[in-house]
Order: C-alpha cells, then sequence, then structure tokens
C-alpha cells in the first residue's frame, strides 16, 4: 500500500488506478446506486466548483449535516478538494444543537444529505449558502442534481500540507455542551494507517458504513478503507438495515454494545436459547447453525470484529463466542482519532479493551486516570485554549477522564469515569460502571444508569429490552431480583444494589437522554429522578415500575 500522507492523496491514486471500480454503493427503494471512482471525483469537484463559487475565504468551515450515504462521502471529498475544513453534524441533532455547533464552529455553508425530518432541522440552519440532495427529497439552495448538470468543476484539487487542520468534530457531550475537536490531515493519515495494520486489513476491503460518519471511529474506519481502494456500502433505512447488511457482507464490522444486544434479542426471537443450546451442543448442528447465524448477520466475510464506544458485558462477549463470532472489544475516543488500545487475533483478553496500540503510549495517573500519548492526538478544542490545557499534562498525554488498570500482562480495564462517580449519604464513592456491566448480562435489560446521590445504597435505572417489554411485570420482577441477588455478593458492602426502577420510557436521542453515540447521559437522568431516589429506596418493593 502506497503511504497516503492525507485522504484526498489516497482517493486521487485509486482514482488515477481504478477508475471504474465501484466506490460507493447506495440501496434505495428497490434499486442500489453505485458510484465508481471516476463517478465520485467527478461528482466531488463539481460540488468543489460550487462551494468555491460562494467566494469563502481560504480554508473556510463548511458543515456536512447528513446521515451516512454516499452522498456524505462525496461532500466531504468535495470539501477537501476545495481546500476548505469540514465540520460533521450528528444527523440527530435537534434545530437548536445545529444552530449551536454552526455559530460556534464559524462555518460559512452547508451540505444537507440524508435525513429523517429536516424540516424540523432547519430552523437551525442560518443564513448561508445550502447545497441539498433531492435524491432524499430534500430542495433547498443549490441543489445537487442541478450542479451536476453543469460542466463547471473546480481545476485545483487542494492538496493539503500534513499540519493543516482537516475537520472540527464536535463531541456527542455526555456532560456539558459539545466541545469541537481539531484534528489535522496528518492525524487521520495516522490513524488510517493504524486501523490498516492493526487490523491486518485486506486491499480491495468491503465496508458497510452506517455508525454515524459524524463520528471519529466511523471516519477513521471509511478513511482506513479509502486508504486500501475499499468499496463502501451503506443502509437505505432501518427497515432494509439487515437485508442490506447481509447483502454487503463486509470485512469489517464496528458496533457499539447496544447493537450487539439488539442483534442477540433478534436471533434469541427466533431461536429460543433452550433451542440454540441444543442446536450448537450436536456436533453436525453446530457448524450449520453458526454459518448460517453469521451469513444471516452479515459476518461470514468479516475479518475483524470490533465493540467499542461504552463496556460491553463478558456475557454478551461469550455469548457470541459460542457462534464463532469472536468480538474484539476497542477503545479510543474522539481526542486521540480512536489509536489508543485494541484487542487483536493473536492478543485478546476477554473483559479488557487490549494492549495499547502501535504507535501509542499510555500510563496512569496517581488517581487512576488513563492518559494516552500518540501520533495523531488532536491539536485541541476549537475556541477553548482553557479546556484544551487542562486535558493534556505536562508531558503532553492526553488525560481520558476514564479510570483503569493495567493487568501484568499489559491488559487494559475500564473501570470507571471520573465524572461517573457520586457519593451515597454514608459518605462512599461509588464508580458504576463495572456494576452496570454485570447487571447488563440480564437481557431483560436494554440501558442502565445507576445512581445513588442523598440515598445509603446504590440503585438502578433501568430501561427494557424488546424481551423484557413482552414479559409481565411479575416474571421482570423474578428476573431483576435474581440478577440484584447474582451479583451483589460480589460488589463490596456499600456498592450493593437495593432496588431496580424500570423506567416508563425509553432514553434516546430526541428526549435528551442518550447521546447521538448512544451513551447514557447520566447529568440529564439525574436532573429528571433525583428527586424520588429516597422514596424509591424506603419502598417496600425490590423492583419498582416507574
Amino acid at each position: 500500500m502506497p503511504d497516503f500522507h492525507s485522504p484526498i492523496e489516497a482517493f486521487l491514486y485509486w482514482e488515477s488506478k481504478k477508475p471504474d471500480q465501484v466506490f460507493l454503493k447506495q440501496p434505495k427503494g428497490d434499486k442500489v446506486y453505485t458510484y465508481t471512482y471516476a463517478e465520485v471525483g467527478l461528482q466531488a469537484r463539481k460540488i468543489a466548483a460550487a462551494l468555491k463559487s460562494y467566494g469563502l475565504p481560504n480554508r473556510s468551515h463548511v458543515a456536512l449535516l447528513s446521515k451516512n450515504c454516499a452522498h456524505w462521502v462525496m461532500a466531504d471529498l468535495a470539501i477537501m478538494m476545495a481546500g476548505y475544513v469540514s465540520i460533521p453534524i450528528y444527523p440527530s441533532l435537534n434545530a437548536k444543537s445545529i444552530s449551536q455547533i454552526l455559530i460556534h464552529s464559524e462555518s460559512k455553508a452547508i451540505i444537507v444529505g440524508k435525513l429523517d425530518d429536516f424540516e424540523s432541522q432547519k430552523p437551525g440552519i442560518p443564513n448561508m449558502p445550502i447545497i441539498s440532495t433531492e435524491m432524499y427529497g430534500i430542495e433547498v439552495g443549490d441543489k445537487w442534481e442541478v450542479l451536476m448538470k453543469n460542466n463547471t468543476t473546480i481545476n485545483d484539487v487542494y492538496l493539503p500540507k500534513h499540519d493543516d487542520l482537516h475537520t472540527i468534530i464536535y463531541t456527542s457531550g455526555t456532560t456539558g455542551n459539545p466541545k469541537g475537536v481539531m484534528h489535522t490531515v496528518s492525524n487521520f493519515a495516522v490513524s488510517s494507517k493504524t486501523f490498516v495494520k492493526v487490523m491486518n486489513l485486506p486491499e480491495n476491503l468491503k465496508l458497510f458504513s452506517y455508525l454515524p460518519l459524524a463520528h471519529v471511529a466511523e471516519r477513521a474506519l471509511c478513511n482506513a478503507g479509502l486508504s486500501l481502494g475499499a468499496s463502501i456500502t451503506f443502509f437505505d433505512t432501518m427497515e432494509t438495515y439487515a437485508r442490506d447488511l447481509e447483502n454487503t457482507q463486509p470485512h469489517v464490522f464496528f458496533a457499539v454494545p447496544r447493537i450487539w444486544t439488539k442483534f442477540r434479542e433478534k436471533i434469541l426471537n427466533s431461536i429460543p436459547q433452550k433451542k440454540l443450546n441444543v442446536l450448537l451442543s450436536i456436533p453436525i448442528l453446530n457448524a450449520i447453525v453458526r454459518n448460517k447465524l453469521k451469513k444471516k448477520l452479515g459476518l461470514k466475510d468479516a475479518v475483524f470484529i470490533v465493540s467499542a464506544a461504552a463496556p460491553i458485558a463478558f456475557s454478551l462477549v461469550k455469548w457470541y463466542k459460542k457462534l464463532g463470532i469472536t468480538i474484539h472489544q476497542g477503545y479510543g475516543m474522539t481526542e486521540d482519532c480512536c489509536v489508543s488500545h485494541f484487542n487483536l487475533p493473536k492478543s485478546h483478553k476477554i473483559g479488557t479493551v487490549g494492549k495499547t496500540v502501535l504507535g501509542a503510549k499510555a500510563k496512569l495517573s496517581p488517581e487512576g486516570e488513563i492518559c494516552v500519548k500518540n501520533d495523531c492526538l488532536m491539536v485541541g478544542y476549537y475556541k477553548s485554549p482553557e479546556a484544551t490545557a487542562a486535558v493534556f499534562d505536562e508531558d503532553g498525554y492526553l488525560k481520558t477522564g476514564d479510570i483503569g488498570e493495567f493487568d501484568h500482562d499489559g491488559f487494559l480495564t475500564i473501570t470507571g469515569r471520573v465524572k461517573d462517580q457520586f457519593k451515597t449519604d454514608k459518605g462512599k464513592y461509588i464508580s458504576p460502571s463495572h456494576m452496570e456491566l454485570l447487571l447488563s448480562s440480564n437481557t431483560d435489560i436494554e440501558q442502565i444508569c445507576i445512581v445513588g446521590t442523598g440515598i445509603p445504597q446504590p440503585i438502578a435505572l433501568i430501561t427494557l429490552s424488546e424481551l423484557g417489554k413482552v414479559k409481565s411485570e411479575t416474571e421482570l420482577t423474578e428476573s431483576l431480583v435474581e440478577s440484584i441477588n447474582t451479583i451483589n455478593p460480589s460488589l463490596e458492602k456499600h456498592e450493593m444494589l437495593e432496588k431496580v426502577v424500570v423506567m416508563k420510557e425509553d432514553w434516546n436521542v430526541d428526549n435528551g437522554l442518550t447521546t447521538p453515540s448512544l451513551k447514557v447521559k447520566r447529568n440529564n437522568i439525574e436532573k429528571i429522578h433525583q428527586e424520588f431516589y429516597k422514596a424509591w429506596f424506603e419502598s417496600a418493593d425490590k423492583v419498582i415500575f416507574e
């Protein structure tokens, strides 16, 4: 593989080497639209010319608001070709949050692609040039499809210097307002090379892009794919997601724990656990069942399967292992461009996030906080010098905000978040992460937030999974009490769970209780429910239905 110094350099190489190979595949309805490297190059150049026609100052910031789709990638390439800096925005954000990011980032224009509810988001866009895509039913400003009919293309593609600012990625904000993480062109070149090496990725890679491209992990993976001349397939709708994934059979599959839980639910809905155990216990049927399930999940050709972004339950990893699916848990963040820790095929320990990857260094602060250093750390937070200074130590290590410990073999285990710790009224500090992980082995549970400020012992606030929602309150009570009784003996006395409270509503992006990357917003949940902790704690019931 050539040594590319930027994503645009990688694209131009493959565009010249194999112009007729399909780069992007976009299912829509009953049709799959394909775009070769040459076609993507032409469309990106036309959009770049349109951006230049707005007379924006050099190195202007251009926003990109869209779900994952072929046009997201083409728009990102166009922004690079024009010499601008991309500002990706989560497609699930509301108008207020979109406005906040556009204003803070000083964006001068915006490209709008595939969205579920643009009408409600449109008021968040101030007066600025807009390019929209009719293919996804959005018609404001300049239409992408009309621009494609023009013969105007950019003459000279901007070739960035390695320390040029490439993008500002706004964190999903589990606490407080999102911060703009600044990454250079070099940072993404380094992360691409690291992904290719540690995952041992093949050339002509097949990728399935569905986690938000506004998130650093998906973007870094797609950039790694681009460096290998990959083909990238997207999905049409949530209803077609399983079909589109199965049709793609990607070489790499990256998911957050909640998605692995959902996949297991779907399998157990069609094959109950007892029946599955029997089928897997019969040698001839074992291989047939495993291969059939892997194909159905879209993982038949996968050479590397990843879970990251949040801790995954040991029991869930072991469950998939019985199906012949090895989930490698990894660890990284927006600020370190995901180059931190990974479990690898020849170096894997369930329950950890792996060893420090090639090109990275890690240490623990005296308080146990994980600190990371690599060659692709962020430049800093945009317009926030104080926050930037606070997140680096005197040796230039990034302070992650996570608490962890290394075992004697060098594997890292995340044990909590610095900001997630709370104190019970006994004066005992509790880090809830490991407790939530233990409780997540119950398949009736979807989301968990363990709390305890102002009461003697912690309690667990939960939402129900699809499997849990079909059970009666009596069945759920038995299941949840059994979980409490199972995990409490493994906890310190002050950590033992006193109650489980089942929430009426799910926690999601729309009600502000999860981030776009599906992490629970602990602060927001606490604001709503803290006044009820005392009454719940004093209730005679072990399981309380809100």
